[in-house]
């Protein structure tokens, strides 16, 4: 299934997508569709109202999650080319609920920096509260895959040695547009072509079969932790590619468009406006 959470005239509407248009599923967001036991019953048989897939105005997939854990240097290349060992280790980070775009919306360039950077991330969405996971309920755990476009602020991630401050701009990080069941994408470790696309121009290709720490992994790792909740966001790493790593560098600049694009989960596509 693929499954979303729609802007309506009547508010946002967790959705499924049935041809060409989107069937309400009954639930204001898709996180209140994952908090019940038996949501992917729920998914697949609802028959409410319809929208239009055409048009159709994408909220953020879980707009207001409990927690967005992300994950640092997960592919290869990306950390060679941050010149910088293969870890032992799982590097996390947080977002907050306030960070999230939907799929189609501006992405507004923060007036302070001038280092905005663009990192497509495959995305883990949990559809099941989750602690000390053994394998099995790792896997179980897993509603399904989304994008990510973890958008950096490059000078002020690299102030300090802990990098939250440049993670955690406001109304950055575009995330859709659907939640993709594991069924799917080949299952719980989906091997999927990623890619970022500026005005045209291929800037990250990668495959998501080549992260260090797989999506099972890192929910077994994250829920030993801290429990992880219905709705919560695992972003799994980004490929080489970045902006940032570039000689001479090249960030995002207002008017460009970019795009961050997983195969078989869509695409976020989004404009960059002045702040």
């Amino acid at each position: 299934m693929k499954l979303a959470t729609l802007r309506t005239p009547d508010g946002t509407r967790a959705v499924r997508l049935d041809g060409d248009v989107h069937v309400d599923l009954g639930h204001p967001d898709l996180g209140a569709l994952f908090a019940r036991a038996d949501w992917r019953t729920e998914a697949a048989t609802a028959s409410g109202p319809t929208y239009p897939v055409e048009g159709a105005d994408f909220a953020p997939v879980v707009p207001n999650p409990s927690k967005i854990i992300c994950v640092g240097h997960n592919y290869t290349n990306h950390i060679k080319e941050m010149g910088r060992d293969l870890p032992s280790y799982p590097t996390l980070f947080p977002k907050f609920a306030d960070t999230l775009l939907g799929a189609g919306d501006d992405v507004v360039k923060p007036a302070e920096t001038d280092a905005l950077d663009w990192e497509v991330e495959l995305t883990v969405v949990i559809g099941k509260e989750v602690r000390r996971a053994d394998e099995r309920q790792a896997a179980d755990a897993i509603a399904g895959f989304t994008v990510m476009n973890d958008i950096s602020v490059r000078d002020w991630q690299f102030r300090t040695i802990e990098w939250t401050q440049g993670k955690i701009w406001e109304r950055t990080t575009p995330v859709g547009p659907y939640v993709v069941t594991p069924d799917e994408v080949g299952g719980v470790r989906p091997a999927l072509k990623v890619s970022t696309v500026v005005d045209g121009r291929v800037m990250q290709q990668d495959d998501t079969g080549t992260l260090l720490f797989d999506p099972v992994f890192l929910v077994r790792y994250i829920s030993t932790v801290i429990t992880l909740r219905p709705g919560d966001i695992i972003a799994t790493g980004t490929p080489a590619g970045v902006g940032n790593a570039r000689d001479p560098k090249v960030f995002l600049l207002p008017g460009q468009t970019v795009v961050t694009e997983i195969d078989g989960l869509g695409a976020c596509s989004n404009k960059v406006v002045e702040g």
